[in-house]
C-alpha cells in the first residue's frame, strides 16, 4: 500500500490519480499507523509552508515523517518541508535535507510555472530520464543547492530540482503532471 500524507495541502488527489493510472492502490491519510505501515510514502502538496508545518506538528506527523525508513517521496511543497528552513513565513521545517528554501528574486518570471528541463540529474528515480526532458513546475520558492541535490534546474538561479538523502527522495516539479517523463519517475520511485 502507498500512503499519501494528508496535511491540508492542495494537489493530493492528482497524485492519487497518478498512482491509479500506474496500477497502484493508495490511501490519503494523516493516520500515523497507516503511514508507518505503508510500503511507500508520498508527501506531496501545493500550499504555504507555515500552515502546512503547523498541521504536521499539531498531529505529530513532523516526528513521524523524519522517523520513516521506507522510501519517501516529497513533491513540490513536500520537498520544501523536508528542508531545514523556509523563507515562506520564516518556517522551521523537517531538516531532512541540509538546505534552505528561498523566494525567487521578484521578476515578471515568478512564479516559475510551466515546463523546464534539468542541467544535471542523478539517482535511481531518474533511470531512463535525460537532462533534455521537460517536467512541469509551479513554485515561487526554491531549495538551495546542497550535498543532497540530485537534480538541478536553472531558472533565474540554479536550484535543487530534486534531492535525496538515504530513503528520502524529493522533487520540486510535479511528476503527476509531467506526462510520460513524470510517470517514469514515479514508476522508478515505486520500484525502489
Amino acid at each position: 500500500m502507498i500512503a499519501i500524507i494528508k496535511y491540508n495541502a492542495g494537489n493530493i488527489r492528482s497524485v492519487q490519480n497518478a498512482m491509479a493510472r500506474l496500477g497502484f492502490e493508495s490511501i490519503i491519510t494523516d493516520d500515523a499507523d497507516e503511514i508507518r505501515k505503508a510500503a511507500r510514502v508520498i508527501f506531496p502538496g501545493v500550499g504555504e509552508a507555515g500552515s502546512a508545518m503547523k498541521y504536521l506538528k499539531d498531529r505529530e506527523l513532523d516526528k513521524l515523517i523524519i522517523s520513516l525508513t521506507q522510501p519517501v517521496l516529497g513533491i513540490c511543497l513536500g520537498l520544501q518541508l523536508l528542508c531545514r528552513h523556509s523563507e515562506e513565513g520564516n518556517t522551521e521545517c523537517l531538516n531532512v535535507f541540509d538546505s534552505d528554501v528561498r523566494m525567487f528574486p521578484q521578476t515578471d518570471k515568478v512564479p516559475h510555472m510551466g515546463w523546464n528541463n534539468f542541467s544535471s540529474l542523478q539517482g535511481d528515480i531518474f533511470k531512463g530520464v535525460a537532462v533534455k526532458e521537460d517536467v512541469y513546475y509551479v513554485h515561487s520558492y526554491y531549495s538551495t543547492l546542497s550535498a543532497c541535490t540530485s537534480a538541478i534546474c536553472d531558472y533565474i538561479v540554479p536550484f535543487s530540482s530534486a534531492m535525496r538523502r538515504d530513503n528520502f527522495h524529493a522533487v520540486q516539479f510535479h511528476p503527476e503532471k509531467s506526462a510520460l517523463v513524470g510517470e517514469r519517475i514515479l514508476s522508478n520511485f515505486l520500484e525502489l
